[in-house]
């Protein structure tokens, strides 16, 4: 089975670990990577200054994946492992190893509440979906025509396309989300007490005016969508 790994970038990895552990995440032991969790998703903190926010998918034999993607995208090799990306311009590493990281999953633990999965903003969704089936995802909820889709894997890594348009805020590309059920005003108080930036306060979606969602951004560019649903 494949094994997902969110893969952030940066130059200064005190401040990467110091945002994750802020919000409650907890490290992983590991001799050679720099990984956090909380419980539902790992964290890599990749030092190698030509790291990208992107997705690393280990799985011991790509050979059949990459034909059938080859004919929808560029393909290169580097070294251990492929990279290519989806229409939102999110980088894909596809690792030759299953052995590499091992977390039992639970309940999520972090500050940030309830993850959701990987949300995209796509200009071609048909081509984004294509691609994301060929990587053992299928279609859970909405639809192209909708314009918006969630799609999970049998790992149960979940990640939701946007056309164009469909969010009235901030989305960097790749994102992350967390839905708290209407029960978001006490994280957002959670997310301030330990003293994390954030990036956007969200008052779209309800009449009084309230903060009832937030955008956040950690140090590699990731964003952080912490919603009430």
């Amino acid at each position: 089975m494949n094994h997902t790994c969110v893969n952030t970038p940066t130059l200064n990895q005190k401040l990467s670990e110091d945002w994750f552990q802020r919000l409650g995440f907890q490290k992983v032991e590991h001799p050679d990577l720099i990984l956090y969790t909380d419980g539902q998703i790992i964290v890599e903190i990749n030092l190698a200054k030509f790291a990208r926010p992107g997705l690393k998918i280990y799985n011991s034999d790509w050979d059949e994946t990459i034909k059938k993607l080859e004919k929808e995208t560029k393909v290169i090799t580097i070294e251990d492992h492929y990279l290519f990306s989806d229409p939102s311009g999110s980088w894909i590493y596809l690792i030759n190893d299953t052995t590499t990281i091992t977390v039992e999953k639970k309940k999520c633990f972090s500050t940030l509440g309830n993850f959701a999965g990987l949300s995209l903003e796509v200009i071609d969704m048909n081509k984004s979906l294509r691609i994301w089936e060929i990587l053992g995802y299928t279609v859970d909820s909405g639809s192209v025509e909708q314009g918006w889709l969630s799609m999970k894997n049998e790992e149960g890594f979940s990640i939701s396309l946007m056309k164009p348009n469909c969010c009235p805020h901030i989305f960097y590309n790749p994102s992350l989300t967390y839905f708290n059920g209407g029960k978001n005003l006490p994280v957002i108080q959670g997310i301030r007490d330990a003293g994390i930036d954030i990036k956007e306060e969200i008052t779209t979606f309800n009449k009084e005016g309230i903060v009832d969602n937030v955008i956040l951004q950690e140090p590699g560019g990731y964003g952080f969508f912490i919603f009430n649903d």
